[in-house]
């Protein structure tokens, strides 16, 4: 393992009941690197982030982080924990209060750096409110880094999907993480705010120095941010790459589009006219 890596799965498998959803798949994440898992659907992207954020726990394999204190094993350390590790990750299906504004959600994401016990809350003492302002601090600042001060003091209920997005984007952010999954970022997203989005994280990745992982289908997205690319397909490794190198592979296209001889039957169907 090199000294540049931040996360390596190593031989990761899931089974539910009879079900293999993630078989042997293998990869490192560099520090400072935007990688990518594509892949039809099914073919196990977001068990693979389940297994990295906790949620799920593989029948086999490893996963090692260098945390806080240097590499230590994923799989050890219980789900509760791993945002305190510099750990944060968004959701395909967004998870955001609705009931409550901008600031109070991104406020949430601060959770993991409060020190103070419960009877400093209650007492609301010089410590607590110290803890208090430095969290208000940072989140303005992801506030500012993405542009949504006109939206602090909204309800998240009231936003624009794209606005939600991103909301739930700076709220991963305030916990101030080494390593940032992203669940299909672009999903429900039109065109323009795609382009925004791939703004955002070529940000994140070069002014704050943060890793990112993701998950996506949008391969405009993919190639427009990614500097290495994983292609699955029924939870197994197909191909691993530079997003050109893998969009061209063989096995992915086939994948997703099925066979040449697939491809060129489709291709000699006779249209139907629409009456």
């Amino acid at each position: 393992m090199s000294t540049d890596t931040l996360l390596s799965a190593q031989d990761l498998s899931v089974r539910f009941g009879g079900v293999l959803a993630v078989n042997k798949v293998s990869f490192d994440v560099k520090q400072g690197e935007v990688f990518t898992l594509i892949g039809p659907n099914g073919a196990g992207k977001t068990t693979v982030f389940n297994l990295i954020s906790r949620i799920y726990t593989p029948t086999t394999g490893s996963i090692a982080y260098r945390g806080p204190q240097g590499m230590l094993q994923l799989t050890d350390q219980a789900p509760q924990d791993v945002a305190s590790l510099g750990i944060a990750r968004t959701f395909q299906n967004i998870e955001l209060f609705e009931h409550a504004s901008v600031l109070h959600n991104l406020l949430i994401g601060r959770h993991t750096h409060r020190k103070t016990s419960i009877w400093q809350d209650l007492l609301f003492t010089s410590a607590v409110r110290e803890a208090e302002l430095k969290a208000r601090e940072k989140a303005e600042e992801v506030i500012e880094f993405l542009d949504l001060q006109h939206y602090r003091d909204s309800l998240v209920a009231g936003l624009p999907y794209g606005v939600r997005k991103v909301v739930e984007m700076a709220r991963a952010l305030c916990t101030e993480p080494k390593l940032l999954l992203l669940d299909e970022p672009s999903s429900g997203l039109n065109v323009e705010e795609t382009d925004d989005m791939a703004f955002w994280i070529q940000d994140i990745k070069n002014e704050l120095g943060i890793t990112v992982l993701m998950v996506e289908h949008d391969m405009s997205l993919v190639s427009k941010v990614s500097d290495r690319v994983l292609a699955m397909n029924q939870g197994e490794v197909l191909a691993m790459g530079s997003p050109r190198e893998v969009q061209t592979d063989p096995a992915v296209v086939e994948a997703y589009l099925g066979s040449i001889d697939d491809v060129s039957s489709l291709r000699r169907q006779p249209t139907r006219e629409v009456a």
